[in-house]
């Protein structure tokens, strides 16, 4: 039997429960730091960045449930709408937890279960096989498994939006990114895993960001050079550029950092707006940029996912306020 995807946009990313540690600069716990374990993994902000502009029914992700899966946890997900989980369950296995260390200026993250990672292969034969458009987090070797497994499903030409992983964002993997980038649509790293992929001294700057994106655009990304690098820089906003039409600055929604009490899943959520808007602007992919930079403003602006409300008109809101009224905001700072 041959399945369509009933959802326009999949990540491959994982869910993760998120536990947290506190510590002073000699690795001491901070006693009076706590916080209780929390809804992450970069697939599922990826998913929430993509619903504050979508319906349930057009986005999906795959979520393990492990033999401890909390019930609490599923309710939490399922507020968002259940049609945009894809629930798997693996009893013989706990469900991935990770934790998430802060020491001073130090911001490590670690594993504590073993992962259950998600591949194309794992989309055949259900509802959400061969979706329109692709995210996926990891290293470039395995960005290129992926390709090749999106590549074994006959008439599947998916727009890919590659997150490198952090971790292998260093210059020895420079030569395997190489290899990837043809069969990518849209490179997104943020500007310090840029600078570093490419051997380029820090901090980053505008300027240095803007050179770096040429060189990722050199290195020929996309069918035939035709794909898209966006740089995610922080308060700095976003850097897009594409051969066709060049290089655009696209800010960041929060100007004032006093309104970004926690950035984890920015990058994430940016990247799932980035597929919303991608498939809102026909494709566009400095419009869609935009739709990302609100994206991820709703997910930094508390600990961690924001709060949705179906109004009386079927609308949402975040957090109390309108993703269209922050977007009109975001197009008015661009035109004055």
């Amino acid at each position: 039997m041959s399945y369509y995807s009933s959802a326009r946009f999949v990540t491959l990313g994982m869910f993760i429960i998120d536990e947290f540690s506190y510590q002073d600069d000699e690795g001491k716990p901070i006693v009076d730091r706590k916080e209780e374990s929390q809804i992450g993994g970069g697939g599922t902000y990826a998913s929430i960045g993509a619903r504050i502009w979508l319906p349930p029914t057009q986005l999906c992700m795959v979520v393990d449930r492990g033999s401890d899966w909390p019930v609490p946890i599923q309710e939490k997900l399922d507020a968002f709408g259940p049609e945009m989980w894809l629930y798997r369950d693996q009893p013989d296995c706990l469900t991935t937890r990770a934790v998430n260390i802060y020491r001073g200026d130090y911001r490590g993250f670690e594993y504590l279960t073993p992962r259950i990672r998600i591949t194309p292969r794992d989309l055949t034969g259900t509802r959400i096989e061969r979706p329109e458009i692709l995210h996926f987090i990891c290293s470039p070797e395995r960005a290129a498994v992926i390709m090749s497994e999106v590549r074994e499903v006959p008439g599947w030409h998916p727009t890919t939006v590659y997150e490198p992983i952090p971790d292998r964002c260093v210059p020895e993997q420079l030569s395997a990114l190489i290899k990837v980038l043809p069969s990518i649509s849209i490179l997104s790293p943020n500007a310090e895993e840029s600078l570093s992929l490419l051997s380029m001294p820090s901090p980053p700057t505008k300027e240095n960001i803007e050179e770096a994106a040429a060189k990722f655009l050199d290195l020929g990304i996309g069918e035939a050079g035709k794909g898209a690098v966006i740089i995610r820089s922080g308060a700095l906003g976003a850097y897009v550029a594409t051969r066709e039409k060049g290089g655009k600055w696209v800010q960041a929604y929060w100007q004032d950092q006093a309104q970004v009490p926690d950035v984890t899943g920015g990058g994430n959520s940016f990247l799932g707006g980035l597929a919303a808007g991608l498939i809102k602007c026909g494709g566009d992919v400095y419009a869609a940029t935009c739709y990302a930079s609100v994206s991820a403003s709703f997910i930094i602006q508390q600990f961690g996912l924001p709060q949705m409300e179906v109004t009386k008109d079927g609308g949402t809101l975040w957090n109390g306020e309108s993703p269209e009224h922050r977007l009109a905001e975001l197009h008015r700072r661009h035109q004055s």
